[in-house]
Formats: structure tokens, C-alpha cells, sequence
């Protein structure tokens, strides 16, 4: 399989390390910045490296065809989803992606009703997709990604009826030497984070909430232990329920009561904004500013310690007619993570998901046409290879009566 990554950031680069221990594939690595793409493609004496502007739609179908790939693998932040998705369609290969195209929320009601949701622009081409019989398979990161392979399991071999499917992501990961670095992309972050979140609920649908909403306290394992979770937009709640059936379904991540001061503070001055405006007689988007001024995630790894850990809560009726509840989870260490690969735990964590997905198309296991998510695919043999791969995904049993 020859696969066009583009994108040689943190992610990026961790797909690729991950990838060059495979061997299933052959990687032509894109990035605007060709001297961080020759990077990346260090992992593997065969990778190559190219400068591409992920904007182009004809250069970048134009490259699927030179170097003959079967997938281009998007490993960029969620501006460029939709261009490269189109290129993708446009050359004839399949596409994955780890973030889906943006949303614009409701012009009247944002915090009462959905606008265009996170994914809409893609799933609109579901029957181009369909006709080329070639595979967009979406959101295929750890959040959503593997978040949606556990409630996928969950509704197979778990439960009889589904009331919530909740992911929760927490962490107990430090950054010594900075007093504010994010460990993931901070422009990713604020649009997740500021956009309302979105909520899914049987007989209601999608709906919207303010930012920071319904904060709970959940417990995390491996000795992260409780940590304050509110609402944030992501697209598992969009992509979960066209698949499997629940009553609810909610993501909540566990930011913090400092992070989310400073995400408020952002909005508040307009830093968040990502329309450019003029500074010095430079056009220029706040929000760019405000990630230039921070430290790159990739590079953060000799300075971090803890845990991140991704999971999938589900409460219901299980197989046996008993009332059940559990948190099926993927925790990585990030001392495990430099160690083995040289990749800080949050960029590892979500690259591994795509290159296990690919391994599986390559191999025929997991296989269709269209705009899919993780969840519309069989679980088991995605979950066996993650485990494959030295990294093992947990379920954690707990009592239906407690408290998050």
C-alpha cells in the first residue's frame, strides 16, 4: 500500500515512526514545509519526502497519481479537511482523516440548535464517494477514532439497549518549564473547545449547549484519578449515533479550570478568531498568533510526564438483562511513548488509530465505499491489532449507581 501522508507535524511524524515498524506500507510524506515533511520521512529509508500546500486540490490529486497511491492519509489540522478530501475523491484513492470539516454554528440559536455540524460538508458527498468504489473512512484519530470503535464493541458484545454512550478524556500530563503549553494542536483546540457543543438524544436529535457546560467530576484509571469533564464539540457525538443506537450520546473533556480560563480569555479578546486582520500592515489571523506564541506539542515531549488516557463510558442494559456500566479505555504513558518512538504521548495516541485502520484496509479485514466512520466497521479485528501493536485498550467494569 502506498499511502500520501500529509501533514508532518506531530501526528504526522508519530504515523509515521509507527507505520516504518509495520511494513504494510510505503509513505510519500507531504507538508508545507518541506524540511519538517524530510523529517517525518527519516522514520523509513524508503519514505520520501515532498513540499505540498494542502490547499491545492490539483496538486495534491496530482501527487496521489505521480507516485500511484492508494490513500491519502490527512494529518492536518481541520482547515485543509475538505480540499484534501476532495483531491482524494478527485485521483481515485481512499481517504482517512482524524478531524472532520468544521462547523459553523447556528446564525440565530447557537446554544439551542446545530448549524452546519462537524462532518456535514463530507457526508454531502457520501454518494460521489459511493459511486468512485473507493473508502473515506472518517475520524479515525484515538478522539473520535478508536472512542468510536469502544462504543461499537460496546453495542455488539456488551449491552442488550444502550442509554449513554459518553466519551471522556482526561489526563495527569505536566509540561515543566512553561506556565501555559497545550500537549495538542492549540488551533485545534479552540475550535473545539469555543464552538457549542453538541449533544445527540433520541427522539430530540443533535443539539447545542454553551461552551464548558455540565461539568462532572469522572474518575479516571491507572492513577489519574477524578477529573472535572464539561461539554466540548466533537465529532463523535455526530458520528456515533448514524451507526449505533443509544439514548444519548455526550463528549466531555477533562480541560481544567486554567485552561479554560485562558481559552475564555481568548475568545474574549478575539484571539480565537481565524478571520485575518491587519497588524503593522500584515494581514494576519489572531488565532495563528496566538499558536505561533506557544510551543510546538511535538517538541514537548522531553518535558512531559503522566498519563493520557481516551475512553468510551457507556451505561445500560447488558447481555444478561442486569443493569451495566462500563469505561472502555486506551491509556499511554508518555515516558512508554519517548522511549519507544521518540513521540509524546498525545500525538502518539492518535496517530497509532490510523496507521492500525490502514494495516486492515491493506489486509481486507475492514473494507467499503462511501463516507464511513470507525463505528460503521467491525470492531474486533481493529481491537486485536492495537493490541498487536504493544498497546492495549482496556474495559473497565463499574457500578451502574456511580457518581462521574
Amino acid at each position: 500500500m502506498r499511502v500520501l501522508l500529509v501533514g508532518a507535524g506531530g501526528v504526522g511524524t508519530a504515523f509515521a515512526r509507527i507505520a516504518a515498524r509495520r511494513g504494510f506500507a510505503d509513505l510519500v510524506v507531504a507538508d508545507y514545509d518541506l524540511a519538517r515533511a524530510q523529517g517525518a520521512a527519516a522514520a523509513e529509508d524508503s519514505y520520501r519526502a515532498v513540499r505540498l500546500d494542502a490547499r491545492d486540490e490539483l496538486a495534491t490529486a496530482a501527487l496521489l497519481t505521480e507516485h500511484s497511491c492508494d490513500v491519502l492519509m490527512n494529518a492536518t489540522d481541520p482547515r485543509f479537511v475538505m480540499p484534501l478530501f476532495r483531491a482524494a475523491l478527485a485521483a481515485g484513492t481512499h481517504y482517512l482523516d482524524m478531524a472532520m470539516s468544521l462547523s459553523h454554528p447556528h446564525p440565530d440559536e447557537p446554544y439551542a440548535k446545530t448549524g452546519v455540524k462537524l462532518g456535514d460538508e463530507q457526508f454531502a458527498m457520501a454518494r460521489e464517494w459511493e459511486r468512485s468504489g473507493r473508502l473515506a473512512l472518517v475520524g479515525i484519530g484515538v478522539e473520535p477514532g478508536l472512542s468510536d470503535v469502544f462504543a461499537r464493541h460496546a453495542a455488539d458484545t456488551l449491552f442488550r439497549e444502550i442509554g449513554e454512550i459518553g466519551v471522556r478524556d482526561g489526563a495527569n500530563l505536566a509540561v515543566t518549564g512553561y506556565d501555559f503549553a497545550p500537549t495538542f494542536s492549540i488551533w485545534t483546540t479552540i475550535e473545539e473547545c469555543l464552538n457549542p457543543p453538541v449533544i445527540w438524544e433520541d427522539g430530540r436529535g443533535w443539539y447545542t449547549t454553551p461552551p464548558f457546560s455540565e461539568p462532572e467530576t469522572f474518575t479516571f484509571p491507572a492513577g489519574i484519578g477524578p477529573v472535572e469533564c464539561v461539554n466540548v464539540e466533537h465529532e463523535e457525538v455526530l458520528l456515533i449515533p448514524r451507526w449505533v443506537r443509544a439514548t444519548r450520546v455526550t463528549f466531555k473533556y477533562g480541560l481544567g479550570a486554567e485552561f479554560i480560563g485562558v481559552l475564555r480569555t481568548l475568545h474574549k479578546l478575539g484571539l480565537d478568531r481565524t478571520e485575518p486582520v491587519s497588524a503593522g500592515g500584515v494581514s494576519v489571523s489572531p488565532r495563528d498568533v496566538v499558536a505561533a506564541c506557544l510551543p510546538d506539542p511535538a517538541t514537548l515531549g522531553d518535558k512531559m510526564t503522566g498519563l493520557t488516557c481516551a475512553g468510551t463510558w457507556v451505561t445500560g442494559t447488558g447481555t444478561n438483562g442486569a443493569p451495566r456500566e462500563v469505561y472502555l479505555h486506551h491509556v499511554v504513558d508518555n515516558a512508554w511513548s519517548m522511549a519507544e518512538y521518540g513521540s509524546q504521548a498525545v500525538v502518539w495516541q492518535t496517530a497509532v488509530n490510523p496507521v492500525v485502520a490502514l494495516e486492515l484496509i491493506d489486509s481486507g479485514a475492514w473494507s467499503g465505499a462511501g463516507v464511513l466512520g470507525p463505528e460503521a466497521l467491525p470492531p474486533g479485528p481493529f481491537l486485536d491489532l492495537l493490541t498487536d501493536y504493544g498497546s492495549p485498550w482496556a474495559c473497565e467494569e463499574r457500578a451502574p449507581t456511580s457518581q462521574h
